[in-house]
């Protein structure tokens, strides 16, 4: 296999990350810590070996397999993982490798779990760096959902190659298509600062939150998260957000070209919207009839965290593990849920519950029709042949995957609560878990290294679709 593209695309990559370190470099700076020096130094060593792999392995034209391209994606993002790492281990905080790991993994697949305690007295560079890390994951998931899962045909995201190569024909260059995501991405994060610093929240804290929102990270600059500001406008600026970065984001490319109806029209993006307005509802009756809460206070404590766990940010703004079992039992089942396909959020997805939805259907018209025909349907067109059997396998995976998360979380000491939603909570990329430990309240740093490392695979593994993990552990990979 040659490895020059895959050594030529990841040296980009590290540049880009090299170059990122620059603003919590200038932040350190300028406001006199120490930490600057670190960022300079992470800078220049990690913009010296990407800029190596550029030179070394440049070409006039490179023709990417599959099979570079599976590579391609673990590979770099193991590496970015592994170089992002690298100041919080090297900073005045004095991480642990496996806590700076952990960190660094969770903030570039926007998980949003954190080992970091006393958030509000930490390094300026590093809270930004952290955000920053989400940012830059958020728009590595969007551009890796519209051009590398379609090609590569993972989990059925094949269904969306056509939605792409649409686009393409508009704007004839692949370059074009990520250039309009990007400035949408950047101007969704600017209004989105604009709107928190509106509603009251500090410059630095704007400009944090919303790099984590838009990315549906979940990273905050207060241990308390949204509970430290308690304010209804700010978090209503939150929910607005989180769930503009839970829909698709080709959707806003055509909506600019005028196609305004396809926010509306699709049936993605209408389940979606619906499902929560259903979740919200539940919720708020439940937490009225039996937690005695107020109407307007149930409303809002259930608006916020709803769309919190199912986009896989991961604010919370209280303690929902505190509701009773009828909230903590949905909250679980909305960490597999996620957003939708080509958006920043995580889980399962819409799309894939959709297709499940309408082969069952179409199985069962089956059995009461035996001789009629059915197809089934998605987004008003049939599906194509192959796509059920690959969205199916990925529930199976995705559940295999979870049980030995959670047996191997168990197997080293953790209690049941904390090893189910530590489990859930990596492979879906939500953030806080459930329980006393990772809960809502609580942090990763009391568990033991063997659960973080665990966790970081799980993480990895559910922000690449698993997929594009596995398949390079299939001895028939790497045969010629």
């Amino acid at each position: 296999m040659d490895l020059r593209p895959i050594l030529y695309v990841t040296g980009i990559l590290l540049c880009t990350l090299a170059a990122s370190m620059f603003l919590p470099m200038a932040t350190d700076l300028t406001l006199g810590n120490e930490d600057w020096k670190v960022f300079f130094f992470c800078m220049v060593f990690t913009g010296f070996f990407g800029g190596a792999m550029i030179i070394t392995n440049s070409a006039d034209k490179f023709n990417m397999t599959m099979r570079q391209t599976f590579l391609l994606t673990t590979i770099s993002w193991v590496i970015l993982c592994i170089t992002a790492a690298a100041p919080f281990a090297l900073s005045g905080l004095q991480m642990s490798l496996t806590d700076s790991l952990f960190e660094a993994v969770s903030g570039l697949t926007t998980t949003g779990s954190t080992v970091m305690t006393n958030l509000q007295n930490a390094p300026p560079g590093i809270l930004l760096w952290r955000a920053i890390l989400q940012w830059l994951g958020g728009i590595g998931i969007i551009v890796m959902a519209l051009s590398v899962l379609p090609f590569l045909k993972v989990g059925g995201m094949q269904l969306f190659q056509t939605e792409s190569s649409e686009s393409e024909k508009a704007m004839p260059r692949a370059t074009q298509l990520a250039a309009s995501i990007g400035i949408i991405y950047l101007g969704l994060t600017v209004a989105c600062m604009i709107c928190y610093q509106l509603s009251g929240m500090g410059s630095f804290n704007a400009w944090a939150h919303a790099m984590t929102t838009i990315a549906t990270g979940g990273f905050s600059t207060f241990d308390t998260s949204f509970g430290h500001h308690d304010a209804v406008y700010t978090e209503l600026t939150a929910i607005t957000f989180m769930l503009l970065g839970g829909l698709p984001f080709i959707l806003y490319v055509k909506a600019l070209r005028g196609n305004w109806r396809s926010l509306v029209t699709d049936t993605q993006v209408r389940a979606f919207l619906s499902f929560v307005a259903f979740t919200i509802a539940i919720m708020v009756i439940y937490l009225v009839i039996q937690n005695n809460m107020g109407l307007g206070e149930a409303l809002r404590r259930s608006s916020f965290n709803v769309v919190s766990i199912i986009t896989g940010t991961g604010y919370t703004n209280g303690d929902y593990g505190a509701w009773g079992g009828f909230a903590v039992i949905t909250i679980f089942f909305l960490m597999a849920v996620g957003g939708c396909a080509g958006s920043t959020t995580c889980g399962i997805k819409i799309f894939r519950f959709q297709v499940l939805y309408a082969v069952t259907i179409t199985q069962l018209r089956q059995l009461i029709h035996p001789h009629g025909v059915f197809t089934p349907h998605y987004n008003h067109n049939p599906i194509p042949k192959g796509i059920a059997s690959s969205v199916m396998s990925f529930f199976f995976v995705y559940a295999l995957c979870f049980t030995v998360l959670a047996i191997a979380l168990s197997f080293i000491g953790l209690d049941f609560m904390t090893a189910m939603s530590g489990a859930v909570t990596s492979i879906s990329n939500v953030g806080p878990g459930l329980g006393d430990i990772i809960g809502p309240t609580g942090t990763f740093q009391p568990l033991p290294d063997a659960a973080k490392w665990i966790m970081c695979v799980g993480m990895l593994l559910g922000r690449l679709e698993l997929f594009t993990v596995l398949v390079l552990f299939i001895p028939a990979f790497w045969r010629k």
